[in-house]
């Protein structure tokens, strides 16, 4: 709701214009006031208005804001232009004598409709300042070395910078940071009654009423001699007519006469034809959730409360800006009437990225442009596969490569999930999606990476198929977490357990934090494990099929919630069970964890040359010694003189010798 802390500052007319003697403006840089070159209003402000009225280049001015963005992007990049009033307004601490002009990057909705406009340390006043030639004043200097010096040329970002700053040209108020030249300053407003703090938010008036059919109809009763009240409780709820005939004019209920009327009490009422944005009720509907059955209120607060708030919210960023703001206030709403105990509505928040994909399309004749569905283009390609073009399969038309952009019907360039499910299958499609990308940045679309993600799934398939027999035999001894006993006496199996159970828990640690690719990627570590761990000729009950068995009860348990159909039939065939929803969420095994040796690198002058496996708690004089009686590393120090052994503990050893 874009909260800011500043100060409201009032600056002295000249003569009193609009009902204004006076004009306040807000400002979160109270510290930059001695650099105050001049004062801009919005288009919108009664000052502006009033001087409209007898003055034709104002007017047109005004009109002509009115028809710009005001979306915050737009008006930071725009063209800045505005328009010298001819008043002027006295800076309330020197005295002096600023122009008041109306700028078209002023909003009227933001603190009062008017700036204090500082160019030195505001970019939008800067290239404001530059167009119409208006002073830069310099009052704050860096304290940092490699900072350039204040040019009032170019613009710097350090010139609006709050911290590593020091306050110059301003007098009294001289050599303070950021913090001690704001409470200096806007003490001194204060003790002239010209100013005091204040904190502001852009928050704007929430228009809830829709002139059209679909949408809760407004409660409200409109009343013959004006005025209008709520609909009594026993007369809720007010539900929309089903007779209606659409004629795309106007809304049905606007036109239905029969429907408006009611009565209250004897006496004729009309219903209210505006229907709620339907925000009114997507903000509140996870609350309702908890208990749509209740039919005594708007909650039940004792179901409510057990499940709120919401663990885990997902949506787009351009959709869950608005949605959020909104919940929130319903939310707190609804604690204030005692009907939630909690302060938030969500504990989390994911905005998943977008698609993209491949963009293909031609010129039309009348200069527009032809998008084509990647699905009908074939792909020109040299003989390193670099692409030289595109063909419409169909037409044969040369097309043009638009390169990746969003999927949208306006690119036609979407891909219907259904013909690549029908073509590689639920799970891969699944697989690849949460493989491909973090859910939070945009994700390519690509075949190739979708046939990668079968090849996976085909892998896991045909091992399980492989060593049915092997693994169902061995399932039955392990214990209730679905482990097996600690491996003692084989290095080489516990090393291959302890890759398994590594790969399990960083995996179940991102899945906390919603990192599915790197989750993917721990299950196929899983398995590259597990194929070594149980030799193609292994046919007998030993430690290594229970390993294997262990680690693909926790593989399937941990890839099911991405590829449930896989996961489940294998669960079944296997005899881990004969639901894998209701078996346990895979666990760590921590003795799988504990290695009595590790495998380090040697290197000689920086280039791998061995490699060897040590005890954990093997001191660095016995890891030297070991590395330099390698067979391999005797070859190239021979003859030589070791300057140096370099040990990182659990990782290298690294010989320097000449």
């Amino acid at each position: 709701i874009g909260k800011s802390v500043g100060a409201k500052i009032r600056f002295p007319m000249a003569s009193e214009i609009a009902g204004f003697n006076e004009l306040e403006v807000y400002t979160t840089r109270p510290d930059t006031l001695m650099g105050a070159s001049y004062v801009s209003l919005a288009a919108e402000h009664p000052i502006a208005l009033a001087l409209a009225e007898n003055n034709a280049e104002v007017a047109t001015f005004i009109a002509q804001c009115k028809k710009q963005s005001v979306a915050e992007a737009d008006m930071a990049t725009m063209e800045k232009k505005g328009i010298d009033t001819g008043l002027v307004v006295e800076h309330p601490l020197n005295g002096r004598r600023l122009p008041l002009w109306i700028a078209n990057y002023v909003l009227m909705d933001y603190g009062s409709g008017a700036v204090m406009a500082v160019p030195a340390h505001d970019e939008r006043d800067f290239a404001f300042a530059h167009v119409y030639d208006l002073p830069i004043e310099q009052v704050v200097a860096s304290n940092r070395s490699d900072d350039a010096a204040f040019n009032p040329a170019q613009w710097q970002d350090w010139y609006a910078r709050k911290t590593e700053t020091v306050s110059v040209n301003c007098g009294e108020f001289n050599n303070l940071d950021f913090a001690g030249c704001r409470d200096a300053i806007t003490a001194a407003l204060e003790a002239k009654n010209a100013g005091e703090a204040s904190t502001n938010y852009r928050l704007r008036d929430w228009g809830v009423s829709r002139q059209r059919y679909w949408g809760a109809p407004i409660p409200m009763f409109n009343l013959p001699d004006g005025g209008e009240i709520p609909v009594p409780a026993s007369k809720l709820p007010v539900l929309l007519p089903e007779d209606v005939v659409m004629d795309g004019v106007q809304s049905p209920i606007k036109a239905d006469a029969a429907w408006r009327k009611a009565n209250l009490n004897g006496e004729a009422v009309e219903r209210e034809t505006d229907t709620f944005d339907t925000f009114m009720e997507s903000s509140w509907y996870y609350a309702r959730f908890t208990c749509p059955d209740y039919s005594e209120g708007i909650l039940d607060s004792e179901r409510a409360n057990y499940w709120l708030p919401v663990d885990q919210y997902v949506g787009g960023i351009e959709h869950a800006i608005l949605h959020l703001l909104y919940a929130r206030f319903f939310h707190k709403l609804l604690r204030d009437d005692g009907h939630l105990s909690s302060n938030e509505p969500f504990k989390r928040l994911l905005c998943q990225g977008m698609v993209l994909a491949e963009s293909y399309y031609k010129k039309r004749e009348d200069g527009g442009t032809e998008w084509f569905n990647p699905a009908e283009v074939e792909l020109e390609s040299d003989e390193r596969g670099r692409a030289l073009g595109a063909r419409h399969i169909p037409s044969g038309a040369k097309l043009e490569v638009g390169g990746m952009t969003k999927m949208s019907k306006s690119k036609n360039n979407g891909v219907d999930p259904q013909t690549t499910i029908d073509r590689y299958g639920a799970d891969t499609v699944r697989v690849f999606t949460m493989f491909a990308a973090p859910p939070e940045q945009t994700l390519e679309w690509n075949d190739d990476g979708v046939a990668g993600a079968q090849r996976f799934l085909k892998r896991l398939w045909t091992f399980c198929q492989q060593h049915g027999d092997v693994l169902r035999s061995a399932a039955s001894s392990l214990n209730d977490a679905g482990h097996c006993q600690a491996i003692e006496g084989d290095t080489a199996l516990a090393a291959k357990r302890h890759e398994i159970h590594s790969a399990l828990e960083k995996a179940l640690l991102d899945f906390e934090r919603n990192q599915f690719n790197t989750v993917i990627a721990a299950c196929m570590t899983m398995l590259n494990a597990i194929y070594k761990s149980l030799p193609d000729e292994a046919r007998e009950k030993t430690r290594a099929q229970c390993v294997a068995a262990e680690g693909i009860g926790l593989l399937l348990r941990l890839l099911a919630p991405v590829a449930p159909h896989i996961c489940h039939t294998l669960w079944r065939e296997l005899d881990f069970g004969d639901n894998i929803l209701d078996a346990s969420w895979p666990t760590v095994a921590s003795d799988a964890l504990q290695q009595s040796s590790v495998e380090l690198v040697v290197q000689v002058n920086g280039k791998l040359r061995a490699k060897l496996q040590v005890a954990v708690d093997a001191d660095k004089q016995s890891i030297e010694a070991q590395a330099q009686a390698e067979e391999n590393v005797q070859k190239f120090i021979a003859g030589k003189t070791v300057r140096k052994v370099i040990v990182v503990p659990g990782k290298l050893v690294n010989i320097v010798a000449n």
